[in-house]
């Protein structure tokens, strides 16, 4: 069976585990609505997308 020479140090353990935490995914806010959407994506709550009405809601 394999067994590690040397003790993975402290930095080392902890360069490698840099890339495992999420992140918040990015939002932004709709200028039509001010609803909160993902950056170039269609707004779920009014439909617009570049001040065009792309899909018809009942947005009252």
């Amino acid at each position: 069976m394999a067994v590690p020479k040397r003790k993975t140090s402290k930095a080392k353990r902890n360069k490698r585990r840099s890339h495992d935490f999420l992140s918040a995914p990015a939002a932004s806010t709709c200028p039509k609505c001010g609803a909160p959407k993902v950056p170039h994506r269609i707004c779920g709550q009014c439909g617009s997308y570049k001040g065009r009405t792309i899909i018809e809601t009942d947005e009252e």
